[in-house]
């Protein structure tokens, strides 16, 4: 679905306020009355440091099941309290913290043999998502791009992500999806909210 920049703005807020709410007051806020179509959505939370950031949390819905509001309202909490690698989020953090919008296309199957999939792959455009016998694993398109991955490193590490040997991929019965994603973050805790991705610079050619 096409996300405005406004649009993309009112979610991270949105995110960013859910948070608060739940962490200081241990309330759930109510979705806005205006709604967005259904789609899947991650929420990322970034602890802010003298050297950049970390990651804080991150959780979402791969898949469009609710309407969108409530998603990111759902997410943001679940990212901040409930992100198995890390302790809750405590109040004091809070003026730390980025929060970070990924609204995501469905996910598509890759076509072909092991040569076709890899060549449709364009990192910094594609997240994946992995299924295999065992379980699935996600990767968001801005991840490869953060920690400077080549394709074959994203490949290994999709594999990784779905509790999987890192060239499970290439097993037949395996599935790779592909996906998209309009991804909005504050450049600063409560700061202005910038779009990713939106010049050329964002991406670069994998299969060279």
């Amino acid at each position: 679905m096409m996300i405005s920049d406004a649009e993309g703005a009112e979610l991270v807020r949105l995110a960013r306020l859910a948070v608060e709410k739940y962490v200081v007051e241990s309330v759930v806020v109510k979705k806005p009355a205006m709604e967005l179509p259904k789609s899947g959505v991650f929420v990322t939370i970034n602890y802010l440091t003298r050297n950049g950031e970390d990651l804080r949390g991150c959780i979402g819905f791969p898949l469009p099941y609710k309407e969108l509001h409530q998603s990111v309202i759902e997410a943001a909490i679940a990212a901040a309290v409930d992100d198995p690698r890390f302790p809750p989020v405590d109040g004091k953090e809070l003026e730390h913290l980025t929060f970070e919008v990924s609204v995501l296309t469905e996910p598509e199957e890759i076509p072909g043999g092991p040569v076709e999939r890899k060549k449709r792959i364009a990192i910094g455009r594609d997240g994946l998502l992995l299924k295999w016998k065992h379980g699935s694993g996600l990767l968001l398109p801005q991840v490869p791009v953060e920690l400077g991955w080549d394709i074959d490193e994203y490949l290994a590490n999709i594999c990784y992500k779905a509790g999987a040997p890192p060239d499970v991929w290439l097993d037949p019965s395996s599935k790779l999806f592909t996906f998209q994603a309009a991804i909005f973050k504050e450049e600063r805790p409560k700061g202005d909210i910038v779009r990713l991705g939106t010049d050329d610079r964002y991406y670069y050619n994998n299969n060279k």
